[in-house]
């Protein structure tokens, strides 16, 4: 029997990519570099499945093929804004993703970033390596105590729960939450939260604000420079979710003109690329997408899609289909 063909757009960990090559013909993008639309469309022509990641960019005209030969694109991470929809739907192309398995480790780095940020970490580690400490003081790199404070969370899925987990188990914090729909009294009081109506209730009331919803086009720019007027002017924003639901600019404005206490960034509007602004304002933290970056999270996303896989070709219903 002939084995189905998969192309995986970047290295995946070698566990995982040992494992496709069981059961498919797997081919690897060995220089680990981003595919084009062009890429893209030879691959959509060419293979049984594509296994992309949320940075690589699927749109209408990376699948623009008179016939597509994949029947499923088995994405590496659980959002699915970077693919086109409609167009996989033309085509008749299943969209699957990898839900559960990185909430614990994106919630971990949402607290470190809250941390870093309000304690002044990011200056303090640069003020070491440059050898520029000159010794303890009492006014030194003074930052904002996060026990005990109010966190605010957008987008109360399973990453946005074990944020408020961690936050309220951990540091005594209180919880508000807003989430398009409504959320479950018994899920709300696991973490004493209280839910409102609109991002306009919680901004205002909340020390930390962090990000926990989809992206796409729906919520894009959904923290702009009105909504960011509304924060304390000592409170501070965190954002593991989608680079585009931030308007960067506006960001860095309130940053330069010291509207918000700080801000802490995993992801970016135009990652890798990173708006020089952003590099300008020193009350700001920045990492390079690692929300799901450790061993087990990777590990289990790839061993997740190989599930998704092994479901479809199999003639059932993959257990994270999303389109």
């Amino acid at each position: 029997m002939i084995k189905p063909s998969v192309l995986l757009t970047r290295r995946w960990p070698k566990v995982v990519e040992q494992k496709l090559a069981e059961d498919y013909n797997v081919v690897l993008n060995r220089n680990d570099r981003p595919l084009s639309e062009a890429d893209f469309r030879e691959a959509i022509a060419k293979f049984d499945a594509v296994l992309p990641t949320v940075t690589d960019k699927i749109g209408a005209e990376a699948m623009n093929v008179p016939k597509a030969q994949t029947k499923i694109l088995a994405n590496y991470g659980v959002g699915f804004s970077h693919i086109d929809v409609n167009a996989a739907a033309k085509h008749g192309i299943a969209i699957t993703n990898t839900p559960d398995v990185l909430s614990d480790c994106t919630a971990d780095l949402a607290m470190t970033l809250m941390l870093m940020v309000a304690r002044r970490a990011g200056d303090g580690e640069r003020e070491v390596r440059a050898g520029a400490w000159s010794g303890w003081r009492p006014t030194h790199l003074i930052g904002t105590k996060v026990s005990g404070k109010t966190l605010g969370i957008v987008g109360f899925g399973r990453i946005g729960q074990q944020m408020a987990r961690r936050a309220h188990h951990g540091f005594g914090m209180e919880i508000v939450v807003f989430n398009r729909s409504k959320v479950d009294p018994k899920i709300l009081a696991q973490f004493n939260a209280r839910q409102v109506d609109t991002i306009e209730d919680l901004l205002p009331q909340s020390d930390f604000v962090s990000l926990h919803c989809p992206g796409g086009a729906e919520n894009r720019h959904m923290i702009n420079s009105a909504r960011l007027d509304l924060m304390k002017l000592d409170a501070f924003l965190i954002n593991t979710a989608r680079g585009e639901v931030v308007n960067e600019h506006a960001l860095a404005q309130s940053l330069m003109f010291d509207t918000i206490g700080g801000a802490a960034l995993d992801v970016f509007d135009a990652e890798p690329r990173i708006n020089p602004m952003l590099a300008q304002c020193d009350n700001l933290v920045m990492l390079p997408h690692l929300g799901s970056a450790t061993k087990e999270a990777r590990e289990a996303m790839g061993f997740r899609v190989v599930d998704n896989l092994n479901d479809f070709f199999k003639g059932s219903a993959p257990r994270d289909r999303v389109a």
